[in-house]
């Protein structure tokens, strides 16, 4: 049966909305809901802002108030049905009246699922699968988290058109434009964790944190992580300074005088067990990890199927030689290369940003 065309108009609000949580909600999915009246007129909208406030639901049915009865709440994800720092979702629908939920992604998390049961069992009209795409796009990082048990991975990278991050003699400031850093900074600020190599620590010795930074006025503090097997990341490192939390990941067998908060890890590959990184972060509540640095290391990162989306700034130059962006993926012939899908091409100043992720392919499925 085709979803009717207000079905699909008003949880697209809701994605939308759902939107505009990214960055403050970890470890919470970002979620959106539109609240119409009896009539099916708009009554109330919200988004879930940030952990420990009040949920989209709630939002928009305190917007809507005594309109949301007999009325339909359109729901990006299922609505909780436990008391954890708020109350069950499931309840608030309940209380103020409403006569039908329109849900786009059942909730996989056990612990909070269950909410269209209870409504289906006060008598409430629920439909799932509106817009299911759409949805979990917007909410890819969180979904990634709990169904997977690990951190969500997005590759950033700059460089050149034919695909070159720095010139032969290794220098790469600055290949795109002020525009393309400060979106890349926004993309940075809206992580729980920015992931770098020790290539990259010894080379550029980065401050690996976000612009504008906790007491300027705006931003947030994310995890700072070195891959360094060998525990080789200098004591005067910038990564290691207080502007936020730094976790060094070594080998579970080197010898390393760092002192650092240091994760111990399996080797893999002539680096380390990448999967094993991200559970773990994933155990401290690292939902999204923004991945920047060198070739080596995103290129272990695909090889180990764990990129889940890239994030490419390509700048209107050549340089001919040089560094590429991407190191030794896994890839011995033109039947195994990594075939992404476009999400986005958009222009940022005189540069071009583009969003892309895997495509599944056969003997490639996780």
């Amino acid at each position: 049966m085709d979803t009717p065309a207000q079905d699909l108009a008003h949880m697209t609000r809701a994605v939308e909305l759902a939107g505009r949580g990214h960055g403050g909600t970890s470890p919470n999915p970002v979620v959106g809901c539109v609240v119409l009246d009896a009539a099916g007129r708009p009554a109330g909208e919200g988004f879930h802002a940030h952990a420990g406030g009040p949920h989209a639901e709630v939002a928009a049915l305190a917007q809507a108030g005594e309109r949301a009865r007999g009325g339909t709440a359109y729901v990006t994800l299922e609505p909780c049905d436990h008391t954890g720092r708020t109350g069950p979702c499931s309840r608030a629908l309940l209380e103020a009246g409403v006569a039908r939920v329109v849900i786009a992604v059942t909730d996989p998390n056990p612990k909070a699922a269950g909410g269209a049961a209870r409504l289906r069992a006060h008598g409430v009209r629920v439909t799932t699968g509106v817009l299911t795409g759409a949805a979990e796009r917007v909410n890819e990082e969180w979904l990634t988290y709990v169904r997977l048990g690990r951190s969500h991975v997005t590759w950033k990278f700059a460089a050149t058109l034919d695909g070159r991050s720095a010139a032969e003699d290794g220098t790469s400031k600055w290949i795109t434009s002020p525009e393309a850093r400060a979106d890349v900074h926004r993309l940075r600020a809206a992580s729980d964790a920015i992931v770098a190599g020790i290539g990259t620590v010894l080379a550029d010795d980065p401050h690996l944190t976000a612009r504008p930074e906790p007491g300027s006025g705006g931003g947030r503090s994310p995890l700072r992580v070195v891959v360094d097997p060998d525990g080789r990341t200098p004591p005067s490192a910038r990564v290691l300074d207080d502007r936020a939390p730094t976790l060094v990941a070594v080998a579970d067998d080197a010898d390393t005088p760092l002192k650092a908060d240091l994760l111990r890890l399996p080797r893999r590959d002539a680096g380390l067990d990448l999967a094993a990184l991200l559970r773990e972060l994933a155990a401290r509540e690292v939902v999204g990890v923004f991945l920047e640095g060198g070739p080596t290391l995103a290129g272990s990162f695909v090889r180990q199927g764990l990129a889940d989306r890239v994030v490419a700034y390509l700048a209107p130059a050549l340089l001919g030689s040089g560094r590429a962006a991407l190191g030794a993926a896994g890839v011995g012939t033109i039947g195994e290369l990594h075939r992404l899908t476009f999400d986005e091409i958009s222009p940022i100043g005189p540069d071009v940003r583009l969003i892309a992720r895997p495509v599944t392919q056969p003997g490639r499925e996780q």
